[in-house]
């Protein structure tokens, strides 16, 4: 039985990329999982751990050796390695390359017959003598953009490494990296406990680490942080915790401690969201609000440090604080003596694309066609183009310019403070919702009509001008752009066909300046492939989206009905049957040489009973799910046509629809026509499971 043992590696480093931090830990875990597997060296639970100083990987139960494998190396044939029972050279040949005599073989039955064959046991090598090769190969492939050098080595790595700690079981593995040599020690705290500490066993780690003020782990350390967050503010107020200022603050301290500071009251006057924006990305700190939702002039710092007067840390980051919160107010105060309207020219400066012209280009065409877009909305016009007008002029402010996220957002602040009406105002920040996937859409039908102007003129112009995404390049995040485009349609219900909205924001362009053929066709195929990946994620069957998208339907909602119905209509018996034989009516219809959604049953024709049924069955469908299709239950619809299998069954066991009269011919092929539209009024079953 192969020994086993916990095996501990750890890279001591300068300070690591706080925002990289926790992917490089699971990187460096990865491609060790990795190396060992192919080296069939078993292990069992994985602990990753990051803090600024150290990535760390802990294999626990290691085997302490590779297996023996076992090979059987073949021979030439049995009746070519004796002759009148004698070996022949090559049987000779054969047992000298396998350091053997022939009398050592054995015969082994093949497809290709019975050959020589010997049995050999390659015998594994030790864990420990491999694993510098894998620690070695999985630092090599760790996802870092940029190296660093350091010294006079030519070694590289994403900062200078300091120490290595490699440990299996109670030995030290022997291993050399950027220069330096493996040992059992690590180090604690820069502050709090900076001499080398042995780490007897990888088992040690962690507590010996927590006494050295380290929290190895980073969900651990986060969590940590989250609770004394939490406990440090009053009880009437909450602290905010955004994810992404955690993880990045969780990475940038080893030991952390939560402390309170304050600013002056006057800051909050500046808009809430500038100030926010100053503690967490300036800062790293956690600004606090109360219950009520009020932002205090109060933050949550953590520290890197356990002080023994933790009020000088205190004042040491209110100070900090106070010219960042100074210069937001002096943007705000700056920005505000400049109505936005008087912006408007300097956005003729500012190139949006070199062929699609500048900013004030870009909002003179979504002014205009959110304008065109509003009533489809129901949002008043006027305001919908007054919104437009002014939607990109706060990107010429000192704020934005600041913080970029707050366009739109203090383009709502300074619009009120010019007296435009709430409604424009709103319009203005809700111009960029949704932000990303699962974000918020706006709420009033002004900003709604906005928001798909300002996508529609973006995708419009460049699929226009030949600069769709390619691969995984998109500049302009035009994925984006029409994910959000469609969520808002199908959010809001409009009824605005796609092509119509394209060809809208098309009158927008100068003549001549979209220039690339077939652009909207090529945008109308673009926002449909963005529906596959969008049901996919919902678990729809991909089939299920491509019997629906066959169609081109073009209202967003109504897709979203269609792709609804034809999902429960897979889940019912006649289901396969019908799209099998909708399938073989496609068919039929592609090879006549006739238009047959130009011909018309005529019923005096029909030489057999079940023509006359299916036309009668078709008939009654027909105007029994007209109206369900009218009002976009395709479900219901769909049952009602899945009603219609046993007549279709009938017919093509009872008739050859390819008779030789052209006559008849014409008029089955016209039969089936209709039946074809009737289900191709919702979807294209075909393109569903099928069975015979």
């Amino acid at each position: 039985m192969i020994g086993k043992a916990d095996f501990l590696i750890e890279l001591g480093t300068e300070e690591l990329p706080p925002k990289a931090l926790r992917n490089l830990a699971k990187a460096f875990a990865d491609g060790l999982c990795s190396g060992l597997d192919k080296l069939e060296i078993g292990y069992g639970k994985v602990d990753v751990f990051a803090t600024p100083r150290r990535l760390a990987v802990r294999m626990q139960a290691m085997d302490l050796q590779q297996p023996d494998k076992q090979e059987v190396k073949l021979g030439p044939a049995v009746e070519a390695a004796f002759r009148d029972g004698q070996p022949t050279p090559a049987a000779l040949g054969f047992a000298r390359s396998c350091g053997v005599s022939v009398e050592a073989l054995r015969t082994e039955v093949t497809d290709r017959g019975e050959r020589l064959a010997f049995e050999t046991v390659q015998k594994g090598q030790p864990s420990k003598s491999l694993l510098p090769g894998v620690v070695r190969d999985a630092l090599g492939q760790l996802p870092v953009p940029k190296m660093m050098r350091w010294g006079d080595r030519r070694d590289a790595f994403v900062r200078p490494v300091k120490w290595i700690l490699s440990r299996l079981g109670e030995d030290v593995v022997p291993m050399s990296l950027f220069g330096i040599e493996a040992g059992g020690t690590t180090r604690g705290h820069r502050i709090h406990a900076p001499e080398p500490l042995v780490v007897p066993t990888p088992g040690d780690y962690e507590s010996l680490l927590e006494k050295a003020r380290v929290v190895a782990s980073f969900d651990e350390r986060q969590r940590r942080i989250v609770e004394q967050a939490k406990a440090v503010v009053a009880a009437d107020e909450q602290v905010v915790i955004e994810p992404d200022v955690l993880e990045e603050v969780t990475a940038l301290v080893e030991w952390p401690v939560a402390l309170t500071g304050t600013f002056d009251e006057d800051f909050l006057a500046v808009p809430e969201e500038a100030l926010v924006s100053s503690m967490q990305e300036h800062q790293k700190y956690f600004p606090v609000r109360q219950r009520s939702g009020k932002l205090c002039n109060r933050f949550v710092a953590i520290a890197n440090v356990d002080s023994t007067n933790p009020q000088t840390v205190v004042s040491g980051n209110e100070r900090v604080i106070r010219p960042r919160l100074a210069d937001a107010r002096f943007f705000y105060d700056t920005d505000r003596k400049q109505p936005l309207a008087a912006r408007r020219d300097s956005l003729k400066t500012v190139l949006f694309q070199k062929q699609l012209g500048s900013l004030w280009d870009k909002s003179e065409r979504i002014a205009a066609l959110a304008k065109a877009l509003a009533p489809w909305f129901g949002a008043d016009p006027a305001s919908a183009e007054r919104a437009g007008q002014l939607a990109k002029c706060d990107l010429l402010t000192d704020m934005v310019g600041e913080f970029p996220h707050l366009q739109g957002i203090m383009g709502r602040y300074y619009a009120l403070h010019d007296g435009e009406p709430e409604t424009v105002a709103r319009a203005i920040e809700e111009q960029y919702l949704p932000r990303f996937s699962g974000d918020q859409l706006p709420v009033l039908p002004e900003g709604a009509a906005l928001a798909v102007a300002e996508r529609l003129d973006t995708l419009v112009g460049l699929f226009g001008i030949g600069q769709p995404p390619k691969g995984t390049r998109d500049p302009f995040a035009l994925r984006r752009a029409a994910l959000g485009l469609l969520r808002i349609l199908m959010d809001r219900e409009v009824a605005l066909p796609l092509s119509e909205a394209i060809d809208m924001a098309r009158q927008g362009f100068a003549d001549g300046q979209l220039s690339e053929a077939n652009a909207a066709e090529a945008l109308l195929d673009f926002l449909y492939q963005r529906f596959v990946a969008w049901y996919q994620d919902e678990g729809v069957p991909t089939s299920v989206i491509q019997a629906v998208l066959a169609v081109r339907p073009e209202v967003v909602a109504d897709i979203d009905k269609r792709i609804r119905g034809v999902r429960q209509f897979t889940t019912l018996s006649q289901a396969q049957a019908l799209a099998a034989a909708f399938k073989r009516v496609s068919n039929l219809l592609a090879k006549s040489e006739v238009d047959a959604s130009r011909l018309r049953f005529r019923e005096e024709l029909a030489e057999v009973a079940a023509e006359r049924e299916l036309a009668a069955a078709i008939a009654m469908a027909r105007e029994d799910a007209e109206p369900l299709i009218a009002q976009g239950d395709y479900e219901q619809a769909l049952r009602r046509y899945a009603e219609l299998r046993p007549a279709v069954d009938r017919f093509f066991d009872d008739v050859m629809v390819m008779a030789d009269d052209p006559g008849v011919r014409n008029n089955r092929l016209a039969l089936l026509a209709e039946l074809h539209d009737l289900f191709a009024a919702v979807a294209d079953i075909s393109l569903l499971p099928q069975n015979g």
